[in-house]
This record gives C-alpha cells, sequence and structure tokens, in this order.
C-alpha cells in the first residue's frame, strides 16, 4: 500500500533505523512461520493441529476452527508472496486442501465454525465473522497459486454473506446463524462477547475480506458494498468526538458498549484507509487518510511508557484492564507506522518500534517459538494461554512483519 504522502529526504538515521527494522522483521517471519511447520501439522488426521498450549504440547484430539484454519492458509499465502519460497506455498496448499474440504460446506453454503479432530463437521453454526476470513484467506491463495477454484470458493462465500447476513433494512451484516441460515439466540463471536445483532469486529473483518477479495476480482458490485461498509464505520461505528470505535449494537445500529479496545482501534486505523485504497475510493481515501491519524491518536491513550498496548478500557467504571495481549502490539506496529507514513511526525515511527522492542523483549517466546499469548500487568506471562488454537493463530504477527517490510521496501525504493 502507498501512503507516503510528504516529500523529503530521509535522515541517515532513519534510513537506517529503517534497514534494522526491516532485517529483524524479515528474520521474524520466518521465525514465526517456521514454528508451524515444525509444530502444527497433523500428520495422523491431516491438516493442523487444533490446540498446542503454552508449554508446546500438543491435544491431538482438540476440535479445529475454521479461523485458525483460514487464517493459516492466508500467512502462508501471503508470505509466499512476499519470498517466494517453496516451503510456504506447499504449506498453503495444505492448508487450502483442508479449509475447502473440510470446512466448506456444501449443503448450505458458508463455513463451519469448527471440525472435530478427524475433519468431521462439529460446530456447524454460520458466524459471519468465520466465513468473511474465508474470503480474506482463499482471495490470498489465489495470488499465489492462480488456482481458478479458489476465487470460485471466495466468491460463493461473499455471495453466501450478502444473500444471508446481509441487513437491506439498517445496513450491515448480522453476526451468525444457525447451519441453514435461520437465526440464533446467542450469536457471540466469543465467549467475552456481548450477545448481540451486530459488532465492529466482524465489519472490520468483512471489509478486509472484501477489499482482498476485489484485488483479484475488481466487480462493481463488490466495490458498491465495500464503500456501504466504509460508510457505516463512519456513520455509527467510529465515535465522531473520541475516535474510538464502538463495538456492539442492537440492529438498528443502537450502541451496546462503552468499552475501548485499543487494539482494534489501532488496527482498524490502517485496515479502513487500506480497504479504500485498495478499493480506489474517491469517496473515502482522504477521509479514511484523516482518520488513521486520529484513530492512531486515539488509541494511544493505551499506550504504556514501556511501549506496549495495553488491552481495554472500561469508561464507565474507569478501569484499565492492563494486560498487554500479543495481538494489539502487532497492530501497534502497523498503526503507527502507518500514521508516520501519513504525517512524517517522528514520533509515530519510534511508536512503532518501541511497540516492536515491547515484543521482542516480552512477547515472542524465544525458547519455545511463536509469540506467547500475552502478559499481565506485572509482565508475567498469561501461561494459561495457548500458542495455537481457536483464537491463536500466525495472522496478527506474520501480518505485522509483512506489512512493514513490504512498506519499508516502498519508501527505500524512492530514497536509495
Amino acid at each position: 500500500m502507498e501512503t507516503k504522502t510528504y516529500n523529503m529526504t530521509l535522515p541517515d538515521a532513519v534510513q537506517q533505523s529503517l534497514l534494522q527494522y526491516r532485517e529483524q522483521l524479515h528474520q521474524e517471519l520466518k521465525n514465526i512461520l517456521q514454528y508451524w511447520i515444525d509444530h502444527t501439522v497433523d500428520e495422523a488426521n491431516g491438516g493442523f493441529y487444533g490446540r498446542i498450549d503454552h508449554n508446546n504440547q500438543v491435544h491431538p484430539q482438540a476440535p479445529k476452527g475454521s479461523v485458525l484454519n483460514s487464517r493459516i492458509l492466508w500467512a502462508f499465502s501471503v508470505a509466499y508472496n512476499l519470498t517466494g519460497h517453496n516451503e510456504y506455498l506447499q504449506m498453503a496448499n495444505r492448508a487450502y486442501e483442508y479449509f475447502t474440504t473440510h470446512f466448506l460446506d456444501d449443503a448450505y453454503g458458508g463455513v463451519y465454525w469448527s471440525v472435530d479432530a478427524t475433519g468431521y463437521p462439529l460446530d456447524t453454526k454460520k458466524q459471519t465473522y468465520a466465513t468473511a476470513f474465508g474470503v480474506y484467506a482463499l482471495s490470498e491463495y489465489f495470488k499465489c497459486s492462480e488456482n481458478p477454484e479458489a476465487r470460485e470458493e471466495a466468491l460463493a462465500l461473499y455471495q453466501d454473506i450478502m444473500k444471508h447476513a446481509y441487513d437491506p433494512v439498517h445496513g450491515g451484516y448480522f453476526e451468525a446463524f444457525a447451519r441453514d441460515w435461520t437465526e440464533m439466540e446467542d450469536s457471540r463471536l466469543s465467549a467475552k462477547d456481548a450477545n448481540e445483532k451486530k459488532s465492529m469486529n466482524t465489519h472490520l473483518h468483512v471489509l478486509e475480506a472484501f477489499a482482498n477479495l476485489y484485488s483479484i476480482w475488481p466487480d462493481a458490485t463488490l466495490r458498491k458494498d465495500s464503500e456501504a461498509l466504509l460508510t457505516i464505520f463512519t456513520k455509527h461505528i467510529i465515535h465522531p468526538e473520541t475516535h474510538h470505535l464502538q463495538l456492539f449494537f442492537q440492529e438498528d445500529w443502537k450502541v451496546q458498549s462503552g468499552t475501548v479496545s485499543y487494539g482494534h482501534d489501532v488496527e482498524a486505523a490502517w485496515l479502513l484507509q487500506e480497504a479504500a485504497e485498495i478499493i480506489n475510493s474517491e469517496k473515502y481515501r482522504t477521509t479514511f487518510k484523516e482518520l488513521a491519524i486520529k484513530m492512531a491518536l486515539a488509541s494511544k491513550e493505551g499506550l504504556d511508557k514501556d511501549g506496549g498496548l495495553w488491552y481495554e478500557f472500561e469508561p464507565s467504571l474507569n478501569h484499565s484492564i492492563r494486560q498487554k495481549h500479543s495481538w494489539p502490539q502487532a497492530e501497534a506496529m502497523i498503526g503507527f507506522f502507518n500514521a508516520w507514513q501519513i504525517t512524517a511526525d517522528a514520533a509515530y515511527l519510534q511508536d512503532s518500534i518501541n511497540a516492536w522492542k515491547f515484543t521482542q523483549q516480552y512477547i515472542i517466546d524465544h525458547k519455545g517459538g511463536e509469540w506467547v499469548w500475552g502478559v499481565e500487568a506485572d509482565y508475567s506471562i498469561m501461561s494459561q494461554e495457548d500458542k495455537v488454537g481457536i483464537w491463536k493463530c500466525p495472522y496478527h504477527n506474520s501480518r505485522a512483519c509483512i506489512e512493514i517490510i513490504t512498506r519499508i521496501d516502498s519508501i527505500l525504493k524512492h530514497e536509495l
């Protein structure tokens, strides 16, 4: 993504800093993906293990989640697109075969939430979030494989979302359905979420999926659907004064939560701008470039002096959850780097580098591999959480590496 909008020659010190940042992230990307190659392949049942705990103990009978498997497919596809390493393509091929064989519902469309260890459908609900990640991953796999079936499968899932999840009255997308797309009483994405009809998180990743699909299938209707999502963010989801994201909503977009999620704030700051640029929206390119700065600035309310980003803030209780989960650190790396590209304010570049330094010190498991789930406020490791699981995937961390590597390459191409 080309976001550099200022004309200046970078000081030598900044160029050297960028070169070092890029070199370190190339190595970290290699480390992350090697962990998944070495530890997660399920030779007995196919695909990948559904759970590996903090101590790298494999739980071979654990269920396998669709989000985990689609994110594995995406990560190895985009890594191959960056590096050309054949081993990554082989892993992407394995992930594609398993995902399309076991998670796509041939009878009703969409994707299952989970299958058992042998690949048999387990939780057959249709979570819009999960179906969106199928679109996202299959679109990326098409780029590296040029397999026309992957594009057709991505298109079919997009059409499932539009047919079953779209709200023609109030706009946006409903959260979840039973296997046959009938209504469900409990539409929560996870146990910590509010049981509401609509959420920020689902809409953010539906947009991400649509934008990636547009990059391989630049269809006018898809562009219109993507712009409608961007409108929803400006009209309903981004708070007009604080520029934090509002998280949960009733069907008519009445806000049902005041919780601030710093990681989602800084993630959306760059993802929304990227989507506007991918679909080449004249209407929204400038709008979301400006919002990217406001949202990144809002997320800095959760920055600790150590460079790490706190998890959440509950305004009604004036209470901060000062855990530092791994994925918000990855998103801080990208979101603040993006803000630096737009503004040329060196403080944002330092924020990005500081998030990486915090990650190096506290989040990367230098002995066991991969990233830990997170650390408590006192820096003790959240060892009760998994290394691999329904939500612990090679997505945020590999994406941070790839995004920043790509951006630095683009910048230095103009400088050196």
